[in-house]
């Protein structure tokens, strides 16, 4: 018998794969989490600007030695040369003219200012270490002032829970950060309902949506209570990836506007010709959107909002150009330099300690406790109630604003501070006799 000759094998072992982009991203302290391209460690935004390997594969090779170029609407990523053309028809940054009725380019972006936008640039660089104490203090006096006279204990607690989220906060596998988001959106679609806004023939529009989260729950709502002529509205100016309203089950109820709300005629928009009432409602408008989604309520006469919901938060991005309260503030003896101050301001209120992120980590491994510092003039607990006291009046001249063109307004704590330390909501709806005006 012949003896069995062995077989060997020649393959390699595999090696390991890279399948998520090797990019470090300094601002996030991270690497990028988007998947690697084929045959390289980085993924098509974070490819460097040449490569010098080939693949196998022949698409990958003839792409992996083509330029690749910054963007040149957006540095933040990079194109393939050859395909720029094709690019910057459908970047997210780009200047995005359309024929749609509803966009009207800049319509909500504000009146025209007396101050030119190199100026209002130069406020913006100013530092609040380097202000004179006069101009300090003499500020922080206006908005003591104000603060007392218009806001002082007037907002009351508004904290509700609604009956569709109670199973999901009372999961044990969620984190921290997942039930906070959740219970925000339960207590403002609880708010919703408190006020009797869960109607039918009622088009919800969410400006700044985002992932849609809150539109997610505000649907399944809708679709539980068998409003089936109601409509939710989302309004945002990016095409983001991983959409919650996308796991509905009957999407035919959420409807999508890519559009940015500084362009935004509401009243030229189809969708709102299905329904009687508009509600205009925000989880998280960032500084000038909140003032933009404002504008756009109130600038267009034909639109005219039955009720409006925005959960505000950051003001430090608020705007001199958007802002719909300067009139207000004006009268106070605040212009554009002191809001500029004022908008830097408000970080006090929600900054803590004061330390990075990095030095409080590394406190906390030695074992120390920081000491207070007076380098700023003010102790962190005044700078602290400071920030507050500015918040409040920013948001007070949106309630002037509002009030002024003839709704009822308010703010309303709608979290506990433990929550999340931007706990107030901004509540609206028309005076009797504007309905009344609206109905002749």
């Amino acid at each position: 018998m012949e003896p069995v000759k062995a077989t060997m094998t020649t393959d390699k072992a595999e090696e390991p794969v890279t399948t998520t982009c090797s990019y470090w991203v300094p601002r996030k302290k991270r690497r990028c989490k988007m998947t690697a391209n084929k045959g390289s460690e980085f993924c098509g935004a974070h490819a460097p600007t040449t490569a010098t390997t080939a693949t196998s594969d022949d698409k990958s090779a003839e792409d992996s030695f083509q330029e690749r170029i910054p963007c040149p609407l957006d540095h933040k990523h990079t194109v393939f040369k050859r395909k720029l053309a094709k690019h910057l028809t459908i970047c997210n940054a780009r200047d995005q003219e359309s024929s749609l009725p509803y966009i009207v380019k800049g319509v909500n972006s504000g009146e025209d200012l007396k101050e030119t936008d190199e100026e209002l640039e130069k406020f913006n660089q100013i530092k609040l270490h380097e202000l004179a104490d006069e101009e300090f203090y003499s500020l922080i006096d206006k908005v003591k002032e104000l603060y007392d006279k218009h806001i002082n204990s007037s907002i009351q607690e508004l904290q509700l829970e609604h009956e569709s989220l109670k199973e999901e906060l009372s999961r044990k596998d969620y984190g921290q950060e997942t039930l906070r988001q959740l219970t925000q959106a339960s207590s403002l679609l609880g708010i919703l309902e408190h006020d009797h806004q869960l109607t039918d023939h009622t088009s919800y529009v969410e400006f700044g949506a985002g992932k849609g989260q809150l539109a997610y729950f505000l649907a399944t709502v809708l679709q539980e209570q068998k409003l089936s002529h109601s409509q939710v509205v989302l309004i945002d100016r990016m095409s983001l990836r991983h959409k919650k309203d996308n796991k509905l089950a009957n999407r035919e109820v959420v409807q999508r506007i890519r559009a940015d709300i500084a362009d935004l005629k509401l009243s030229a928009l189809p969708e709102l010709k299905k329904t009687q009432r508009t509600v205009a409602l925000s989880k998280h408008l960032c500084g000038a959107a909140t003032d933009l989604t404002l504008r756009c309520i109130l600038g267009d006469g034909n639109a005219s909002s039955d009720y409006v919901l925005i959960a505000l938060c950051c003001h430090h991005r608020c705007s001199w150009r958007s802002y719909v309260g300067r009139k207000f503030l004006q009268e106070a003896g605040i212009g554009a330099r002191e809001f500029a101050i004022l908008t830097k301001m408000v970080s006090w209120a929600v900054c803590g300690t004061g330390l990075s992120r990095e030095r409080r980590k590394a406190m906390e491994s030695a074992d120390f406790q920081p000491t207070e510092t007076n380098t700023q003039r003010l102790t962190r607990q005044e700078r602290e109630q400071i920030g507050q006291q500015c918040k409040r009046v920013l948001d007070y001249g949106r309630l002037d604003h509002l009030r002024s063109h003839g709704y009822q307004a308010e703010l309303k704590f709608y979290v506990p501070r433990d929550v999340t330390l931007e706990n107030v909501v901004l509540l609206a709806r028309p005076t009797s006799s504007k309905l009344e005006c609206q109905n002749k």
